[in-house]
């Protein structure tokens, strides 16, 4: 039996549509969890009441006493100061609020705010797929495309929080990115992307899973897509190796879902234009699934109240 006094650490996900809650123990065993919508339209001060109304859902049936809360949120943040720097158009009153903050007035704990995509990236390293790696990109392929990198065995932030953000880097053609930009990974390999790209090709625009399993089914048009999709994943890959030498690559999001069909494509783009340092990239599907950026932002609390 647990002690109502031993150590929980909570992990929060803020996302465009779900908030996800898990309370973890010492050893980042998930003890509980809850997931309630975002009001993603109402304001932070309603987005952080109701991640609140969760975490009291899963505190009152758990045992131990909250050491500290962990964050992964959407857009752009600022670590240090806890806060939302840029946030899409799906949020209202969420650019320069401060997540941290208002956690710790609620909770009386220290808080901690990532990035989710540094988030879905410390869970995996943490207890996931690359659970050991000391030098990872982490990607996801979900409506966009967001990257996170971590070298040396810690999370790399950069000097404006953006690391690792290889799906807005030019360099992948020339189509219009949501972003504003030209030419982003993003345009290939996201979900919108693939639906698009079919779209394109065939004047029919069916969900990103249905043209996986037209690709499946030897439909020439979406296996087209899903191969430029892996080809650029692929150079990606090659590129951040040939700045950061990484050892490993976890692929997140739901794009990944259709692993059996985009890892071979993504292989054969890299067999062919292999890193320069000559040795292969470990490529790995994440093993979490929606509890990885939850489970990293708890990392992230633990090991900041372990490091003190």
């Amino acid at each position: 039996m647990r002690g109502h006094d031993a150590p929980v650490f909570a992990g929060v996900d803020i996302g465009g549509t779900t908030t996800q809650v898990v309370l973890c123990d010492e050893e980042l065993t998930v003890l509980d969890r809850a997931e309630t919508a975002t009001p993603a339209g109402c304001g932070g001060r309603a987005m952080i009441a109701a991640a609140l109304d969760a975490l009291t859902v899963v505190r009152a049936r758990t045992p131990g006493r909250l050491a500290a809360v962990g964050v992964g949120a959407a857009g752009v943040v600022d670590a240090a100061s806890g806060h939302i720097l840029v946030a899409s158009d799906s949020f209202t009153d969420w650019a320069g609020f401060p997540v941290t903050a208002a956690l710790r007035t609620a909770l009386g704990v220290p808080a901690f705010l990532d990035n989710d995509v540094n988030a879905f990236l410390r869970g995996e390293v943490a207890c996931g797929a690359a659970a050991g790696e000391a030098d990872v990109l982490g990607m996801t392929l979900g409506t966009g495309v967001g990257g996170a990198l971590w070298t040396g065995g810690e999370l790399r932030a950069g000097a404006h929080g953006a690391a690792g953000e290889i799906g807005h880097i030019p360099g992948f053609g020339d189509l219009p990115c949501t972003c504003g930009g030209r030419g982003h990974l993003e345009t290939l390999a996201s979900a919108r992307s693939i639906r698009a790209r079919y779209g394109e090709r065939t004047g029919r625009e069916p969900t990103a899973r249905e043209v996986a399993e037209a690709a499946r089914d030897g439909d020439a048009d979406a296996r087209a897509v899903y191969a430029a999709a892996g080809a650029g994943v692929a150079r990606a890959i090659v590129m951040t190796a040939g700045l950061v030498d990484i050892g490993s690559v976890v692929i997140g999001g739901g794009v990944s879902g259709a692993w059996t069909l985009l890892e071979p494509l993504i292989q054969e783009a890299l067999a062919a234009e292999p890193p320069i340092s000559g040795h292969p990239v470990k490529l790995v599907r994440a093993a979490l699934g929606t509890d990885a950026v939850p489970l990293g932002a708890a990392a992230r609390a633990r090991h900041e109240l372990t490091a003190r």
